[in-house]
């Protein structure tokens, strides 16, 4: 059975958490790929961003609902959820706007639990990890290679 060690990709294009988002855009454009992995500043593996993150990036602040009451203001949609929009719209490097829930598998992990993995999560990109260090990375496309074998 095929194992994420047979499939991933070796050879990673990442960006840091201080990546400009335009260098990002860039990046996307010249390798095609659709996520990458973000790094910090010593090289270690913090999570993924991807295009769809970027592109929601510009979609336009919903300001909440409020309602005065007296002299309050109250809020009907979460103050947290507000200031989340603010922050994903006033984004200006890939450390404002990753995905810091990282989901990684182990060079052992099988096709099936890859596939399993991105199904429940949602990811396009799956990084392969090994003794706290990134060995490659699995994504989509790489899963539908190994149906072709």
């Amino acid at each position: 059975m095929l194992t994420a060690r047979d499939i991933m990709t070796t050879e990673v294009t990442t960006v840091t958490t201080e990546t400009s988002l335009k260098e990002l855009a860039s990046k996307f454009v010249e390798t095609r790929y659709s996520n990458m992995p973000v790094l910090d500043a010593a090289g270690e593996l913090v999570g993924v961003i991807s295009e769809t993150d970027l592109v929601e990036q510009q979609k336009p602040l919903h300001i909440p609902t409020v309602m005065a009451f007296f002299d309050g203001v109250f809020y009907l949609d979460s103050e947290k959820r507000f200031q989340g929009e603010v922050d994903r719209v006033t984004a200006t490097t890939v450390g404002e706007l990753y995905e810091k829930r990282l989901v990684t598998c182990a060079p052992e992990a099988t096709v099936r639990e890859i596939a399993g993995l991105m199904s429940k999560h949602k990811a396009h990109l799956i990084p392969v990890v090994e003794n706290g260090k990134m060995l490659g990375v699995v994504a989509r496309l790489d899963l539908i290679r190994a149906m072709e074998d």
